[in-house]
């Protein structure tokens, strides 16, 4: 499905994925609105740790070990992708850390994906996550971007219909949010979404190295502030601190520096939605005029060139790449008899 140069394009979601395919529309000469509730950054994308680390997702998290070479991919678009926004890759890699046992185990994960061993994965980088939103957002305005704070009810091609009954014309919803959008409505490959809620620490910085530390069940990424993460509670979708569900992050954390000041850290929450292979949706929906765009798990910012420059082949016609047939927006769909 080609769409016309300058079509109205309504993006439903601010984080990671939506802001960059906004900006990647408005420079392919769409006229482009983002919505989402949200106050800026007050999402997955603004909680995360801005992890740009294909080899540490491949290593540690199973629903990513098949992907390691799509996901490399991904990262290599991101040094012109950050340069553009005037952001800075912090590339000093991610250290590993913790028991000789659990260290030999990594070693052996390393092994099988056919990686060098060693104490440092040097190819996994990172980005701070609200100024990468921050960047994204001036960018995108800049290049005619409208954001409204509202919610998306419905679309049908010609009207989309906001929460508060407003009604406004598009041509092409991309949906690029997932907590709000899994019951099918706007799109039915949406049920295959599973959301993931997700706590972070946020402590004082105490070491002056940039490396991030990964140890047995915890990661201390480095930054503004010390970002210690992250639960995956798979079927959560609410914002509520659990202090429950934090008490193994800060003894893995403690484990790895005892002098952590734990007990006062911040907590910061945020929903991720998964697929049942762990990419996202990508490409056009059942549903008419929608183009998907949803579900990268934990890897929003890692993906976020990548699939913004696929939701921009789409509407051109154009090839969206090696990576459409693993994306494909309708691989869940049952098979029709």
């Amino acid at each position: 499905m080609k769409v016309q140069s300058g079509a109205r394009v309504a993006v439903a979601g601010a984080g990671a994925l939506g802001s960059a395919t906004a900006l990647r529309l408005a420079r392919a000469g769409f006229a482009v609105t983002v919505f989402d509730p949200a106050p800026p950054g007050a999402n997955a994308s603004g909680v995360a740790a801005g992890m740009l680390a294909p080899v540490s997702e491949a290593l540690f998290d199973p629903a990513s070990r098949d992907h390691l070479p799509l996901m490399r991919r991904a990262r290599d678009l991101w040094p012109a992708f950050a340069e553009d926004l005037g952001l800075e890759i912090v590339r000093a890699g991610v250290r590993i850390e913790g028991s000789e046992t659990w260290r030999t185990q990594v070693g052996q994960r390393l092994r099988e994906l056919g990686l060098p061993i060693g104490e440092v994965i040097v190819e996994d980088w990172r980005v701070d996550a609200l100024r990468a939103l921050e960047a994204l957002r001036a960018a995108s305005e800049a290049a005619g971007v409208r954001f409204q704070a509202s919610a998306i009810e419905a679309f049908a091609p010609g009207t989309l219909r906001l929460a508060d009954g407003r009604t406004e014309a598009f041509d092409v919803l991309v949906l690029a949010t997932g907590p709000g959008a899994r019951d099918g409505r706007l799109a039915p490959e949406t049920v295959a979404l599973t959301p993931i809620k997700g706590q972070i620490l946020r402590a004082p910085v105490t070491e002056s190295d940039a490396a991030v530390v990964r140890g047995e069940g915890v990661y201390l990424a480095p930054g503004q502030t010390l970002a210690i993460g992250a639960t995956m509670e798979i079927g959560r979708d609410d914002l509520a601190p659990d202090a429950s569900a934090t008490q193994s992050l800060r003894a893995a954390a403690w484990a790895l520096r005892p002098d952590l000041d734990l007990d006062r850290a911040k907590v910061e929450v945020g929903v991720r939605v998964t697929t049942p292979d762990g990419l996202p949706l990508v490409g056009w929906s059942a549903a008419s005029g929608v183009l998907l765009a949803v579900g990268a798990r934990r890897n929003g910012w890692l993906l976020a060139p990548l699939v913004a420059d696929m939701v921009a082949a789409y509407l051109n016609d154009d090839n969206p790449g090696p990576d459409a047939a693993a994306m494909d927006a309708r691989r869940f769909e049952e098979p029709k008899s």
